[in-house]
């Protein structure tokens, strides 16, 4: 069995979840600012060339239009590039996201089969629990009559017991015990 790093509570998840939609929320207010931007640009554009074409009797128009369309291009092209880091952020954020909830999941599977484990060995002793006791009082029977006819059965655990060694008329040892 492989060890697996510990998986997030459940705080920190929603905590990475909330950090998530903060980011996502950031990311539409960026693109809706660049949105504002562009149409600004186009308005700019569109402005500039009206004034390409109304100062071409004076001027050279390829010339102004190639200097508008740079402006442009270099506008767009900073938008473009930093949009498009921006998705690669965001997926690579998607995949850490899909890692840690698959982690989350296997974690939850491992912790309930743990359970149905210890479930199954509580069952096991459930039914093996009352034969334990019966052998118990079993025990405490046989004990109960076996035990003082043992140490009854040599002179030093018959003194134990409150018990006086005696030869018999018979000759046999036993071990008496008198009343007061």
């Amino acid at each position: 069995m492989t060890t697996a790093s510990p998986a997030l509570p459940d705080d920190e998840l929603r905590e990475t979840l909330d950090l998530l939609s903060t980011v996502m929320a950031s990311v539409s207010d960026r693109v809706d600012s660049q949105t504002e931007v562009l149409n600004r640009v186009n308005k700019t554009a569109t402005e500039a060339r009206q004034a390409a074409f109304a100062a071409k009797a004076q001027t050279d128009p390829k010339h102004y239009g190639e200097l508008v369309g740079e402006t442009i291009d270099g506008k767009i092209g900073d938008t473009l590039i930093r949009l498009a880091r921006f998705a690669v952020d965001l997926g690579q954020q998607t995949m850490a996201t899909d890692r840690v909830l698959k982690q989350a999941e296997e974690d939850k599977l491992a912790i309930l089969r743990q359970v149905r484990d210890r479930e199954n060995r509580a069952e096991r002793l459930k039914r093996v629990l009352p034969w334990f006791g019966l052998g118990a009082v079993v025990l405490a029977l046989a004990m109960t009559v076996a035990l003082p006819r043992f140490l009854a059965s040599y002179p030093s655990t018959c003194a134990v017991i409150g018990g006086i060694w005696r030869t018999t008329t018979t000759g046999v040892d036993a071990c008496v015990f008198y009343q007061p």
